[in-house]
């Protein structure tokens, strides 16, 4: 009875929020992108598809509008021709950075290596 109970718990303290979150940045590109516009600052769209060459415009364009309206970046359009518009981390999306930051470190210490159990 107390398992369950535990287990109540757990769910309603800790395996909802962690999937919420998870949510808004789950997917192959958005981390990415939050994490270009953490460290590089504001980005047009072409610079931000320079940079994460394989991307499509289509998906680009999808996940960009997905950060915008989670509220993790900002859009600002200029009134210009050509039309200019640039992306920005919110302070939102800024609250994100530690995290990114130990999973590059995370990233730099253990993917980059040969697996060295094979050598056993």
């Amino acid at each position: 009875m107390q398992m369950d109970e535990n287990l109540k718990n757990f769910k309603t303290s800790e395996m909802i929020p962690f999937n919420e979150a998870l949510g808004l940045i789950s997917g192959k590109w958005k981390m990415n992108i939050l994490y270009a516009l953490s460290r590089l600052g504001k980005l047009r769209y072409g610079q931000i598809k320079n940079l994460l060459e394989s991307i499509t415009p289509h998906v680009l364009a999808t996940k960009l509008k997905e950060l915008e309206e989670e509220g993790l970046i900002k859009r600002t359009v200029y009134p210009e021709i050509p039309p200019k518009v640039e992306y920005a981390i919110t302070a939102k999306g800024e609250s994100l950075l530690p995290i990114l930051k130990q999973l590059c470190d995370w990233g730099k210490i253990n993917c980059n290596k040969k697996d060295q159990s094979s050598n056993i």
